[in-house]
């Protein structure tokens, strides 16, 4: 009880936003710097989509075929986890219990308790480790506690047409495999970190818990690198800047998507950047791309 009297104290503080001093709410800035850096990318053939949102005005501050669907690695957990959250709200037994590691089986790549000597975690640590580390073995014993089916019929009740999480984790994909573990559209994304800050992810309850479990986060490579913050421990704010958020990872495949809360304003926001993962340079040039959309995030909520 503690500990989701504690998440709500973090969503009140995302979701309010001080109007700032030197911003026009007649026009909104024109995030030159995030147009270029994508411009760039897409020049050299990725293809890029982005989506930002104010959470005070509702205004789209950014809009970068916002539409298109892309793979966006992992991204699909949140909504594995909104899932989970709903039925620990609704005290559903699914959401509680003991869940056992599998003995063989497991899927390497992310994730920390493939290294762990437990045998067993509660359903809650899982979604822990999913929110914290996107801890692929948690992910997949998640989906069989809760079932694939399930999370794409809580998807659609959230208003999502263009994004899903399609499959289990794997190391490798097979030809009757989904070719992508989630996809979605930096629109949708954006909207449902707007739901969560705003506490409408199917109930206040359930966007607590999911919130209190993204802000574990420790992957803070991509967008939120411009931000200044301690990748093992922001769930607070640190110089006025708050961030819930998470990424995803793939060959080929640079994804994030977020809330993001400074001293006179709070966005929600959605990146991804699909490219030819051919060389280092290449990486490295995505990367940068989007941390310098996030030093625009940050000028705008400061």
């Amino acid at each position: 009880m503690t500990d989701l009297t504690r998440t709500r104290e973090r969503s009140d503080r995302v979701r309010t936003t001080v109007p700032g001093r030197h911003v026009s709410t007649r026009r909104a800035p024109k995030f030159g710097g995030t147009f270029r850096a994508l411009g760039r990318l897409a020049y050299e053939g990725a293809q890029v989509s982005a989506n930002v949102v104010d959470l005070g005005s509702g205004d789209t501050l950014v809009s970068i075929d916002d539409r298109i669907v892309l793979p966006t690695a992992s991204i699909g957990k949140v909504l594995l986890l909104i899932e989970v959250a709903a039925r620990l709200t609704t005290r559903d037994d699914s959401g509680y219990g003991i869940v056992d590691k599998p003995p063989l089986g497991l899927v390497g790549q992310s994730g920390v308790w493939q290294h762990m000597q437990a045998p067993s975690l509660p359903v809650v640590d899982l979604a822990m480790l999913v929110g914290s580390s996107s801890d692929n073995l948690a992910i997949n014993l998640l989906l069989n506690r809760v079932g694939l089916d399930s999370v794409r019929a809580r998807t659609e009740a959230l208003g999502l047409t263009r994004t899903a999480l399609l499959d289990y984790a794997r190391d490798a994909r097979g030809p009757d495999d989904a070719p992508q573990l989630s996809v979605g559209s930096t629109a949708e994304l954006a909207a449902l970190f707007s739901m969560l800050a705003r506490e409408e992810a199917v109930d206040a309850a359930t966007s607590q818990r999911v919130m209190g479990w993204l802000s574990l986060n420790s992957d803070l490579s991509m967008v939120a690198s411009a931000f200044g913050l301690d990748p093992l421990s922001h769930r607070g704010p640190d110089h006025s800047t708050l961030l819930i958020n998470t990424t995803g990872s793939d060959a080929g495949v640079r994804a994030e998507a977020g809330a993001l809360r400074g001293r006179r304003s709070a966005v929600a926001y959605a990146v991804t950047v699909q490219f030819a993962d051919d060389s280092l340079a290449r990486r490295l040039s995505v990367v940068e791309a989007m941390r310098a959309i996030g030093q625009e995030l940050l000028e705008h909520v400061h």
